[in-house]
């Protein structure tokens, strides 16, 4: 995009084809495919491809979306998003005027309720969707960002912007950037009026995704003017529910090849209503150390038998072995 020549161009000798692509603000034609080349573009109308949007890579993502554990309303926002996304793109491709979208977000909810997951698969969409061409994902928190001295946050948080146009930045407790800004010689303001910046000016480039606490992005959004007008949407991330933590233990169950007794169940469940009343429920992280607690007693129950387990021994974990972990 917005090029004096050609926005795309493959020389002699390439190969291979383009299912989807888009130039805007470009000489005509605004993709060349030079003598010599066997370079096929895929064009709005190809029977091969009729979206022109990577369609089945696209159904693809939504389905690995679907299959998360829980988080209806999170899935609904994501699919709105796309549905938009994919709207515009239709009106553009018929000359009709699409308004200025941005991409970047603000997942909201406490830790362990998928937001890192479901960041990465928006990367995904929209590379999907033609929106961003690379759809890669870059985590950073706010040592990747503050420098030491004046001017140094500044060139940090540039960098990184850099490094990660064509796909998603996540800035995973985002609200730490503000945490100490009344605090001498801290800098995590001037990392966030950057930010500002260059989220305009990198807009249509980079998908930016600030997460953490809802209260504490609440307090973040104000601590530059125009932070919060820079992102389109607020998701918020529900705690799981305890039947929910216990299909996602199931499924840490049957990928290590084990099975988990019926018995264990409700000792799961009422370990996890227990849990979401505590001030640190880790949600699913929660479940991955209960799980791997679980493995642990497993393996010292199967040590005291004073013989080797049978196959069925080894893939089995009681509802002893969730009470042995839970109590630990």
């Amino acid at each position: 995009r917005d090029a004096r020549g050609a926005g795309i161009a493959f020389a002699a000798g390439c190969g291979g084809r383009v299912s989807g692509c888009r130039v805007e603000n470009t000489a005509e034609p605004g993709i060349v495919v030079a003598p010599g080349a066997t370079t096929t573009v895929a064009a709005a109308g190809d029977p091969a491809n009729p979206d022109g949007l990577g369609s089945q890579e696209l159904d693809d993502l939504l389905a690995e979306l679907d299959a998360m554990v829980g988080l209806p309303g999170v899935k609904a926002e994501v699919r709105a998003l796309v549905d938009e996304l994919q709207v515009n793109e239709w009106r553009r491709r018929a000359g009709l005027p699409v308004g200025p979208t941005g991409h970047h977000l603000v997942f909201a909810g406490a830790p362990g309720t998928g937001k890192t997951t479901v960041a990465r698969i928006y990367g995904k969409l929209l590379k999907a969707l033609g929106v961003l061409p690379r759809g890669q994902f870059r985590e950073v928190s706010r040592r990747d960002l503050v420098g030491q001295y004046i001017g140094h946050t500044a060139e940090k948080t540039a960098v990184v912007v850099e490094e990660s146009l064509g796909g998603v930045l996540f800035i995973d407790e985002a609200y730490m950037l503000s945490r100490s800004a009344s605090a001498g010689g801290d800098f995590g303001q001037e990392a966030i009026d950057m930010l500002v910046k260059l989220m305009e000016d990198r807009r249509d480039d980079v998908a930016v995704i600030v997460a953490g606490y809802t209260a504490e992005m609440a307090e973040f959004m104000s601590a530059n003017p125009g932070l919060a007008s820079r992102f389109g949407k607020t998701i918020e991330f529900a705690d799981y529910t305890p039947g929910e933590l216990l299909g996602i233990v199931g499924r840490m169950v049957s990928a290590g090849d084990y099975e988990l007794d019926p018995a264990a169940h409700p000792v799961l469940t009422d370990f996890f209503a227990g849990a979401a009343a505590e001030p640190n429920f880790g949600n699913a992280r929660d479940a991955r150390r209960l799980f791997e607690g679980m493995r642990k007693a497993q393996s010292q129950r199967l040590r005291r038998l004073g013989r080797i387990p049978d196959v069925g021994e080894l893939r089995e974990l009681l509802a002893d072995d969730v009470v042995v972990a839970a109590a630990r």
